[in-house]
Parts: structure tokens; C-alpha cells; sequence
């Protein structure tokens, strides 16, 4: 029988790309709008996957539906995890991922925020088109001779990091597991955080959501940092607690950040709400500064990176359905990292049927 799945959360350009992507696998998709939820949980009957994004709901109660209703697979057309509750999901209902769509999206995104930060790009847009022709108050700094500090370096970070190398800057890396060959090759240096803090100019984000780097950047770390740093994520919201960042607004001590993410997006992010009055009174307070640039978390937002979303997530859905493994799955027990602790690299879950793999 033809695969059935379920999407949540869509919009026009999932149609777009997930139809031209579904020619070659011939499942039977579903789109619903509504985000997955406790409320929109009892959709999921009938249907033999599911298929989330980062704004989509998966804890424990819609978790438990799923199950009832003989959901076989959760996948996620997004590398980030941080809405599901893995742990209520292993051993009841496998998950998958898209763990690289295109790390050059999201690095790219992140070095023209920066640009457009630094040199006021987006004051001067709208001046010029009220036929505003002063520059007075868009003066910006060179990057080249400055610090930049970027915090995670995997695939994202990395690609960032080689870009403002072009840029003539000197590069400061952490990262919980440091690539010293890759700093050696780019002429940078891994750092604790506090040295980082104390001396970029720049701090870019690219780490995950995890319990250890919710809040990392707070009202401690924010008084460590230098002043005028500018501040970028492009990563997940809750990385900076907005209340700390916005206290250092007001003072002055930082020059500016550009946000791609917000710690409380769910309700705004990625719908029209011109028509409504904001009612998150930070979401509003961020956007009443002049060296606060926002976006709607569109780092992702690519041909390219839309067109290998589409055909990873359906390709893991394939290869579950047709050979009974996980590919690019995730576990409570590794986190997603690859492997599980004290164990074989590669060796099936404990916790997951014995068909299963835990990662491919």
C-alpha cells in the first residue's frame, strides 16, 4: 500500500518543493496548515508518518497520540530537534531528521545580516526610498583587522568562519569539540568563552539548542563582552535570553545584534501578522531599536537548500519503510550526535526495535 504522511505546519513553497521531490517516491501526502499540537494531534490517524517543522509541537500528550494512532515514523524537515521530547519518543516512535540541507544557506544569511548591521543597509533602504539622502547616523566600521568570534563550529560555523576569513579578520573558535585541524588550515584560534567574550567584535552563534547552551548568552555573559560587539544567531532563539540583551541595548555597552531566531517565534514566525498588534512586549521592545535587525528565521530560506530538504526527508521515509532502518535518526541516547555513549559506533539502540538502526 502507498506510504501515507502527514505534514504539518505548511505552507505554499513545502507544496512546491515537496511535490516536485514526492515524482521520484510516490507517497501519498497530506498538507495541513495548522502546526502539530496537543489540539491537532488526533489529524495524525490513518497516516503512517508524520512529518514536522521547527515551529511543530511534539512533546509527550501529542507523542502519545501519535502511538495511538499508529504513526510509525517522525520526521523532520529541519536539523534542529529541540521541540521533540526524544525520550518519550524512543522505543515507541522512531525519529529522523535533515541533518545538512545547506549549511551555506545559513552561513551566508549570517555574514549579510552582519553586513547589513554594521553598515545600516536597512536604515539607508528606507531613507532612500523617502527620498532621504543623509547619511548622517549610518556610519559603520571596517571589518577588516577586527575579531570575529564564532561559537560552534560544525558544518555552519565553519562555512561563516571561512567566509569572514576572506573578510582579512582574525578568527576566535569554541566549540565543545574543537576541529584544531580545521583552525590550523584557517588561521584561527580555539578559546575559552570568557576570552572570546572579552575580545571579538563580532560574536556569531551556530550552536544547538541543548540544555547547556539554553541561555548562554545572558546578563553574566552580555557585561563579559566588548563594547560595541555586534551579535548574531541565526540558530535557535532561546540560545539568548531576550531581557538581558535588551537591557544592554538600552545602555549602549553593545553596537547591535541581527536575529534570524527568537526565543518565543512560534506564535509570529512565519505567518502575516501585519493585521495584529503584537502582544509579546519584548518581540515588540527588540524591533523599537535602530541596531537591532530582525528576520523571520529565513537563514534556511534557499532554492537549494528547500530542494535538498524535500528529497532528504523523503528519502528517510523511504529507506524506513522499504529496508526498516534509520537514516539520519535520532535517539535519546546519543542526542543525535552519532553515536551512542560507551557504545559501538553504529550499533542499533537498546531502546528502538531491533530492525531499527539508530543512526546511518
Amino acid at each position: 500500500m502507498m506510504t501515507k504522511i502527514a505534514f504539518f505546519d505548511t505552507k505554499p513553497y513545502d507544496r512546491q518543493f515537496f511535490d516536485a521531490a514526492n515524482r521520484d517516491f510516490g507517497f501519498n501526502i497530506k498538507y495541513f496548515e495548522p502546526r502539530l499540537s496537543v489540539d491537532t494531534a488526533t489529524l495524525t490517524a490513518g497516516f503512517d508518518a508524520v512529518c514536522l517543522f521547527v515551529n511543530d509541537r511534539a512533546d509527550n500528550a501529542v507523542i502519545d497520540t501519535m502511538v495511538a494512532n499508529k504513526v510509525r515514523l517522525l520526521a523532520l524537515r529541519c536539523a534542529g530537534y529541540n521541540n521533540v521530547n526524544l525520550y518519550a519518543a524512543c522505543g515507541r516512535l522512531p525519529v529522523v531528521r535533515v541533518p545538512a540541507y545547506s549549511p551555506h544557506a545559513v552561513a551566508e544569511h549570517a555574514v549579510a545580516l552582519l553586513l547589513t548591521l554594521n553598515r545600516r543597509i536597512h536604515r539607508a533602504y528606507y531613507r532612500v526610498r523617502d527620498n532621504n539622502f543623509s547619511i548622517n547616523g549610518l556610519l559603520g566600521t571596517d571589518l577588516y583587522g577586527k575579531t570575529v568570534g564564532v561559537i560552534g563550529t560544525g558544518k555552519i560555523g565553519k562555512i561563516f568562519a571561512g567566509i569572514m576569513r576572506g573578510f582579512g579578520v582574525k578568527l576566535l573558535l569554541y566549540d565543545t569539540w574543537p576541529d584544531h585541524d580545521f583552525a590550523a588550515v584557517n588561521g584561527a584560534t580555539y578559546t575559552d568563552l570568557p576570552t572570546l567574550y572579552r575580545t571579538a567584535d563580532v560574536i556569531s552563534l551556530h550552536c544547538p539548542l541543548t540544555p547547556e547552551t539554553h541561555y548562554m548568552i545572558n546578563a553574566d555573559s552580555l557585561k563579559q563582552m566588548k563594547p560595541g560587539v555586534f551579535l548574531i544567531n541565526t540558530s535557535r532563539g532561546q540560545l539568548i535570553h531576550t531581557a538581558a540583551l535588551i537591557d544592554v541595548l538600552k545602555t549602549g555597552q553593545i553596537g547591535g545584534a541581527a536575529l534570524d531566531v527568537y526565543e518565543e517565534e512560534n506564535e509570529y514566525f512565519f505567518e502575516d501578522m501585519s493585521n495584529t498588534v503584537v502582544t509579546d512586549d519584548l518581540l515588540a521592545r527588540l524591533n523599537t531599536f535602530n541596531n537591532v535587525l530582525m528576520t523571520s528565521h529565513q537563514a534556511f530560506f534557499t532554492r537549494e537548500a528547500l530542494t535538498n530538504i524535500a528529497r532528504t526527508t523523503l528519502q528517510n521515509i523511504a529507506v524506513f519503510f522499504r529496508d526498516g532502518k534509520l537514516e539520519n535518526g535520532i535517539c535519546s541516547q546519543c542526542d543525535g550526535q552519532g553515536t551512542c555513549p560507551g557504545r559501538p559506533s553504529g550499533a542499533p539502540c537498546p531502546k528502538t526495535k531491533s530492525t531499527d538502526r539508530a543512526h546511518a
